[in-house]
Order: structure tokens, then C-alpha cells, then sequence
């Protein structure tokens, strides 16, 4: 009987292979023709893991640690390796648990709580062992358990985390993937085996430690250790909070929705922020003789929201905040400089007439009276509408703008009239003790829902041009984070449950065909973990409001 073969069309030559081949036999040919190992395929616009079989004619691309999904892929995988090395190091009685939290360098930290000492000794033994399986090649295995079978097996090895998450899960079936005997659940694809995952390292920070990875520009390069502390406190206090509301995963989450409904958590975690803020209004007016407060953050952080009810905070002690978006500023359209693909980079600081920005606040602050601008984003050109402002002595101006902590924005300004404040959406929940949520997924999640509600933008356009709106924050913000005189974490422990019902119909609107299809697929599998909460009992000052709509504010 003859073979059946397949056709398939890989970087730009037609290729037969017997039908049921694994696809990590077909990357075992290309080893080379690749800047970077080859850890995923895509099959005719679907993504593929390597131990699958090809089994029909058609088109194969290949994945690789720089691009985008593949270092996502080599993170999660290392993930996997380091709880494996983890527990068989410290023996997996003396673990109670062990939580992947926020992003801190390149890396994530890690804390362990059991009868374990998280020392430098400790820590070398744990990544000697992760380079023995690196060198050992151990195939990752994967397979596909009914929901309670894997209920009962995270009960087993006491993951009970995830045992509360799949409760709520309604797909039939789950992926378990494991390293030899230690098994466990992923949100997203894995490596095909443990020889992929070379690039690490481990450093003891805080009451935990840090996995240390390459970033994807150079993902095989383990780049220095680097912690922000500014950042990383806000973070670890955001963890604080979701401790102390009983919420630290989304199936705390789930269970505080289907049995005491979400009203109180939801009233609790704004408090929380209400308190923030007018600790922030305090440090303003103890400090005295702040005359601009520069607010800076990354796009969906909610800047503008914090910067109305910092205002309220302000007057509430006296003052008359004025506010002063630095967009005005913007130079007018055909002196805008032109990015590497030849498009107006609104997001680089030569995009803002610096100058005149510096001369009419330094005005400002003379007692001067000063014609503010208004920029038109439809015509390109900077205007005066006759909005004269002059600053009295318990007058204050709160700026808004992606620069203002980078003091080449207000290089003229004295700076004890200057004070500072980072906003950034840094959520407290985790799915899962070993899967956190991103806080860029947060970000995008409001974008997507904002952007439709109030320019008519799709979910496609708004995922299309992400990775641009990124690219300027990681040139124009994050540099600049830890200047701040403060931090504020804008994000709220509830707001996915209520995003999702927002952002469902949204992502659904991509077809297959498009190439955003990939991450709205995964953001559509991501809201499978939350029960829906509808947004009625969010309070109209909420940050969350200027995503959703319904705000008191003019956002």
C-alpha cells in the first residue's frame, strides 16, 4: 500500500513529507536556517505546538524565541522548568505553595512559602538542577484531561489555587503539561522539550527570588539584574490589597461574584485608591511651593481620570488646580518627525514644541498671564481659542503628557516647583499561582473597550497598532519611571470581570482570516477564566469609567 504524503509550501519552497509527521522532525531540517531556535509553527494561520502531526497539505511558517508568541512560549516554559527544578530541589512536602507574581528586570518574581530558606546556596542548587534538564532534553509532555479529572488532580498535588479556578471553567476538557513527574496548568503553548530553555538566571530579592530571562530583542542573552524598587513596592502593595480583600486570583474572584456578589469588593478597592490619592494631595501640599504636578504613564493607565480626582483631593485642601495637557503642545503636523517606517511618530518628545511649552509655564510661574493652546488633531495645527490663564498663589497646574517625567520636557522649570507622579496599571490578580496576568493584557483589555466606545475604533485596529504604542512607551516612559516622586497603581482587582463583558463582542468581531485573530483568540480564552460582573455598581468617579463610559468626569 503507498504512503500518503503531504505538500506543504515552508519559506517559499514546496516540500513533501509522509502525512502524520511531528512538525519537531520537520524543524529539526531547518536547525540553522533561523537567527533563533524554532519553538512553534503555523499552519495555515493556526498555531501548531511541535509534537503535532502534519496531516494535510497547505502553508507552514515557524516561530521563533524573537518573535513575539515564541518568547512568550520560552518564558512560560522556563516557568515550568524552574517550579520542576523548585520542588524536586526543596523536597514537595516542605512547599505550601510557591507564586509566579509581577514582572521585576527581565525577569519574575517568585516567592515560596513552606520550611524552605530562600538563600544564594539554595538558589544555585535549584538552577544547577534546571541546566541538568536543560542538558538532559526532557520532552515536555502534554495531554488533555475532562475538567474533573483535573480538578481532582490539582487537589492531589495541592495546587488548590487552580483547583478554585477550573471550578468556574466551562470547556470539558484541560492541557496538563508536565516535565517527568511534575505536572501542571498553562495558559498558552510550551517548548517541545527542556533543551530550548538554556537562557536563565536566579537572584534573591526581597522575601523572594527573581528567574532572571532574556528579552525578546536578544532572546539569547540573560541581561543584567535591575530592579526598580519604586515599582516593585507598588506592586508588592497591590499584592497587600488583594490579600487583605481575599482576592488574589481570579478564583477568589469568581467566588466573591457568584456568592457575596462584588458590591462590597467593589466599594473596598475603591476606597483603597481614594486613600491613595489624597495621600498623594498630602505629600503635594506638606511639600509647598509645587506649582506642577507632572503626570506621566502608559497609554490606558487612566491619567486622566487620576488626574480629575487628584484635582477634587487638591481643592479639598484649598487649592484651584488647573489642568494642562501637553498634547496642546504638539508641533504642528508637517514638523512632526517620521519613524523607521515612515510614519508620524507623535509618541518621541521632538513631536512637542518644547520651547513654547517651558516659556509659557516658566510665564506662568512669574505671575504672567498666559494664552494656553489647543491643539486641533484634525487639522494638524496648533490653536488659540483665547483660554488665558494666570496663576495665583494658591493656583496649581496638573500636566498630563507621556513626557512629563522626562525632564527634557520641562528642562527650564525649577525643580522644587515640580512634582512628579507615575500612573501605570499594575493589576494584583493572578489567574492562577502559576500564571499572572500581564499588565500590558489589563492595558490592551481597556484600550480595546475605550477605543471602540469613543473613536469607533475596532478591536483589530486597536490590537494592530499595539505593539507600536508599546514600542514608544518603552522609548519615551518606562526610562523614566523611577524619577517619579510618586506611584500610583491604577488598576482595580475587579475591573477584568467587568471589562469582559465589554471586550467579549469586541474581540469576537475579528475573523480568522486576520492577522489580529491570533490575540484576540487568546484574549477571547483568557475571559473564559472570570465570571462577567455588569458595570451598574461601579461608581461614576471610578477609574474604570473612562474605558467603560458613565464617568463624572469629561474624559
Amino acid at each position: 500500500m503507498e504512503k500518503k504524503t503531504v505538500t506543504v509550501k515552508i519559506l517559499g519552497m514546496t516540500r513533501e513529507y509522509p502525512m502524520g509527521i511531528t512538525y519537531a522532525e520537520i524543524v529539526k531540517e531547518y536547525e540553522g536556517a533561523t537567527k533563533y531556535p524554532i519553538v512553534l509553527v503555523m499552519k495555515d494561520g493556526k498555531l501548531r505546538e511541535l509534537h503535532k502531526r502534519l496531516k494535510q497539505d497547505g502553508t507552514l511558517e515557524f516561530i521563533t524565541t524573537a518573535d513575539e508568541i515564541g518568547h512568550k512560549t520560552y518564558k512560560r516554559s522556563a516557568i515550568l522548568l524552574l517550579l520542576k527544578a523548585l520542588y524536586n530541589v526543596a523536597g514537595h512536602d516542605k512547599i505550601k505553595k510557591a507564586v509566579i507574581h509581577y514582572a521585576v528586570s527581565s525577569g519574575y518574581y517568585v516567592t515560596v512559602d513552606g520550611d524552605v530558606a530562600i538563600t544564594e546556596d539554595f538558589l544555585l542548587k535549584v538552577k544547577e538542577y534546571m541546566l541538568e534538564l536543560v542538558e538532559k532534553k526532557i520532552p515536555v509532555m502534554k495531554r488533555s484531561v475532562g475538567t474533573d479529572e483535573a480538578i481532582s488532580l490539582f487537589h492531589k498535588h495541592k495546587m488548590y489555587d487552580k483547583e478554585n479556578l477550573f471550578r468556574y471553567r466551562r470547556v470539558s476538557r484541560v492541557n496538563i503539561y508536565s516535565i517527568e513527574e511534575f505536572e501542571d496548568y498553562f495558559y498558552g503553548f510550551m517548548v517541545h522539550h527542556t533543551g530550548y530553555i538554556k537562557y536563565f538566571d536566579l537572584y534573591p530579592y526581597d522575601d523572594g527570588f527573581v528567574l532572571q530571562l532574556p528579552e525578546r530583542k536578544d532572546p539569547e542573552i540573560v541581561p543584567a539584574f535591575e530592579p526598580h524598587q519604586k515599582i516593585f513596592q507598588v506592586q508588592k502593595e497591590a499584592n497587600i490589597w488583594g490579600k487583605m480583600m481575599r482576592t488574589e486570583t481570579v478564583g477568589d474572584l469568581n467566588n466573591q461574584i457568584t456568592h457575596q456578589g462584588a458590591n462590597e469588593l467593589i466599594l473596598i478597592a475603591e476606597a483603597l485608591q481614594e486613600g491613595k490619592i489624597a495621600k498623594i494631595a498630602d505629600q503635594i501640599v506638606e511639600a509647598g511651593h509645587k506649582k506642577f504636578i507632572m503626570i506621566a504613564g502608559p497609554s490606558s493607565s487612566g491619567k486622566t481620570t487620576f488626574s480629575h480626582r487628584l484635582s477634587i483631593q487638591l481643592s479639598a485642601h484649598g487649592l484651584k488646580p488647573h489642568p494642562i495637557a501637553v498634547d496642546n503642545y504638539f508641533v504642528n503636523r508637517e514638523h512632526t518627525p517620521l519613524d523607521e517606517e515612515g510614519n508620524y511618530n507623535f509618541e518621541c518628545l521632538e513631536a512637542i514644541d518644547v520651547k513654547q511649552f517651558n516659556n509659557d509655564m516658566n510665564a506662568l510661574l512669574r505671575g504672567e498671564e498666559v494664552e494656553i493652546p489647543t491643539y486641533n488633531f484634525k487639522t494638524g495645527k496648533r490653536e488659540y481659542k483665547g483660554n488665558f490663564l494666570k496663576l495665583e498663589e494658591s493656583d496649581i497646574l496638573v500636566i498630563e503628557g507621556i513626557h512629563c517625567l522626562n525632564d527634557k520636557l520641562s528642562e527650564t522649570l525649577p525643580k522644587e516647583n515640580k512634582f512628579k507622579i507615575y500612573v501605570s496599571a499594575l493589576t494584583q490578580l493572578n489567574v492562577d499561582e502559576h500564571n499572572r496576568i500581564p499588565t500590558t493584557d489589563g492595558r490592551l483589555i481597556r484600550r480595546i473597550v475605550r477605543d471602540a466606545r469613543t473613536r469607533g475604533t475596532s478591536a483589530k485596529d486597536t490590537i494592530a497598532m499595539w505593539n507600536s504604542v508599546r514600542r514608544g512607551e518603552e522609548a519615551n516612559i518606562f526610562p523614566y519611571q523611577e524619577s517619579a516622586d510618586v506611584m500610583f497603581n491604577s488598576a482595580l482587582i475587579y475591573e477584568l470581570a467587568v471589562l469582559k463583558i465589554y471586550a467579549e463582542p469586541l474581540l469576537f468581531g475579528i475573523s480568522p482570516e486576520e492577522p489580529e485573530y491570533h490575540e484576540a483568540k487568546r484574549l477571547l480564552k483568557f475571559f473564559d477564566y472570570f465570571v462577567g460582573m455588569p458595570g451598574e455598581a461601579v461608581p461614576t468617579n471610578s477609574l474604570l469609567r473612562e474605558f467603560i463610559g458613565g464617568g463624572c468626569f469629561d474624559v
